[in-house]
């Protein structure tokens, strides 16, 4: 069994959902129950959220990754056997602080292409924060797999962001909010004629469930603790 180093914070709420989530398909992949007591080796370093914010809104990519590369190389020094970042944004710069971690990092974009392909999926939507819309982290992962990711318009991809940022991050699910969430949604989706939204964003499973649209979610989340559990595991 291998013990996780998780960089959390960005933001706090996902991060909550990350560890009950482990806990909770550890023990189910083990076979064991809450009340043994048994809970899988991890250690949790927590960001500052400003910080990461307000480095991907200037763009300072440079320092961007080097926050989460000290982060690992923290949970490395306590112990971590390999590393997990909660956050999708981070995966901007996932190339570079996998290239400088001392420990193995478990990436959520391509795990994420992982499913896609096995659901067979041929185009989908991708929704996340401004920065990971903009960026083409997505589109180039998909494109690996034979799969074209389309964004949002300018428009819409302003209206997100500004429901993850502030209400999601800090856990706040509002009515209006997920309306506006769906009717982009399906919109979109219908639009493009797409097979699946991606929700590429740890805190969009908060207010995007499976039966809110008649297109498939691809919910990054699950999707990264599973390989987090797996990888635990061995």
């Amino acid at each position: 069994m291998k013990k996780l180093g998780l960089v959390g914070g960005v933001g706090p709420e996902s991060t909550l959902v990350y560890y009950k989530r482990i806990n909770d398909e550890y023990r189910q992949r083990a076979e064991m129950t809450a009340v043994s007591g048994d809970n899988p080796p991890m250690v949790i370093d927590s960001l500052n959220l400003a910080d990461a914010y307000n480095l991907s809104a200037s763009e300072d990519w440079d320092n961007f990754a080097e926050l989460f590369i000290r982060s690992i190389r923290t949970l490395h020094g306590a112990g971590a056997e390999f590393a997990a970042i909660s956050a999708n944004t981070a995966h901007i710069v996932f190339d570079e602080i996998q290239a400088n971690s001392p420990i193995p990092v478990i990436g959520i974009i391509d795990e994420a292409c992982k499913t896609m392909r096995l659901k067979n999926c041929k185009k989908v939507v991708v929704f996340g924060t401004w920065f990971t819309m903009a960026s083409d982290m997505y589109p180039k992962a998909c494109a690996k797999y034979g799969i074209e990711s389309i964004m949002p318009c300018e428009d819409d991809r302003h209206r997100i962001h500004n429901i993850i940022f502030p209400n999601l991050e800090a856990g706040i699910v509002l009515e209006e909010d997920k309306r506006a969430m769906l009717e982009i949604a399906e919109r979109t989706l219908e639009s493009h004629q797409a097979d699946a939204l991606v929700l590429g964003c740890t805190e969009l499973s908060l207010i995007i469930k499976e039966g809110d649209l008649k297109t498939p979610l691809i919910d990054t989340t699950e999707i990264h603790i599973e390989a987090i559990v797996r990888e635990i595991l061995g």
